[in-house]
């Protein structure tokens, strides 16, 4: 007998059976590292961790650095003398107020302090406006020898005051201006005027020119345009370099004590300072003196609170285009 010959549907099914095998040998088997991806990623995670551990841990002991000493004059400051000689890093036990009257009064803080507001309101005042003034026209005009002013700008910044003092002596002292208020603020002006001028341009150079050219096109004069409309607009870029400028001009020390150094009652607050050091270091009135350091530290402490937001914003704001 001969064999029927197999069906469609049968040879159908052969062919997938026989394939079956062949498409299941084919299939790769899963990897047998498959977890790690995950393991990497744990990896890293305990090495960011670690990071984090060492900045804060850095951060806290800069922070206790930085801080500590101020804590430290502060509680000085309401302890009597007494008790500072016999515990000097002891808690006060009591608040001895008379002491920041003592600094205020018979240490004649409050005159030098009075003498520092006065002094700083004119070069402080000075210092902003000629700054932004010459940082305006380098940076939005362009005029033969603009670079070159702009690098003498930043050359300035370079060049130590102490190098300058003698020179600087000589000529306050033709003009007649030692031991002056005006020669002072002048001085204070041409110290602060090249950092001022340096951060203020790379500020203009990032406002929209279009502000300008509309206020151009409508009729404004250049004045006008740089004090009403190009000026406000750079207020964050202000409120950064006078903070900076603030600091600097509140704690000179080395200016003052080579320009204002004929009488004491025209001290400013850090040659008061410096000269209550020698005399309550004699008199043994220590609270008397760290009271004075600490009203001192106030006024600096208290605009940097304040202002804290605006200078973060001035040079963030400076930075991006």
């Amino acid at each position: 007998m001969s064999a029927e010959p197999m069906s469609t549907d049968a040879a159908g099914v052969a062919k997938e059976t026989a394939a079956a095998p062949v498409s299941q040998s084919t299939t790769r088997p899963p990897a047998a590292g498959g977890g790690g991806g995950k393991g990497a990623r744990g990896l890293k995670g305990g090495e960011s961790r670690t990071l984090n551990a060492f900045s804060h841990g850095f951060l806290i002991l800069w922070v206790v650095m930085a801080a500590g000493p101020l804590v430290w004059v502060a509680l000085t400051a309401f302890r009597p003398t007494a008790d500072y000689l016999g515990d000097p890093m002891g808690l006060p036990t009591s608040l001895h107020w008379e002491n920041f009257a003592n600094a205020w009064t018979e240490a004649k803080v409050g005159r030098y302090a009075l003498n520092s507001v006065i002094i700083l309101a004119g070069s402080l005042t000075g210092t902003m406006l000629l700054g932004s003034m010459a940082a305006y026209v380098i940076a939005r005009f362009t005029f033969p020898g603009n670079r070159f002013i702009f690098l003498l700008f930043a050359g300035g910044m370079m060049f130590p005051v102490i190098l300058a003092l003698i020179p600087l002596f000589t000529i306050m002292d033709n003009m007649s201006l030692l031991d002056t208020r005006p020669g002072l603020i002048i001085a204070y002006i041409a110290y602060s005027l090249p950092f001022t001028t340096f951060f203020l341009t790379s500020f203009f150079r990032t406002l929209p020119s279009g502000v300008q050219e509309a206020a151009m096109i409508d009729g404004a004069s250049h004045t006008r345009t740089f004090f009403q409309v190009m000026l406000p607009m750079a207020k964050p870029g202000l409120v950064s370099i006078g903070i900076f400028n603030f600091l600097g001009q509140w704690n000179q020390y080395l200016l003052p004590l080579l320009l204002n150094n004929d009488d004491e009652n025209n001290y400013v607050l850090p040659q008061g300072l410096a000269a209550l050091t020698v005399s309550q270091g004699y008199a043994g009135d220590w609270g008397a003196l760290f009271a004075g350091l600490t009203l001192a530290m106030v006024p600096v402490l208290v605009v940097y609170a304040v202002f804290q937001r605006q200078v973060q914003a001035g040079l963030t704001a400076g930075a991006i285009k």
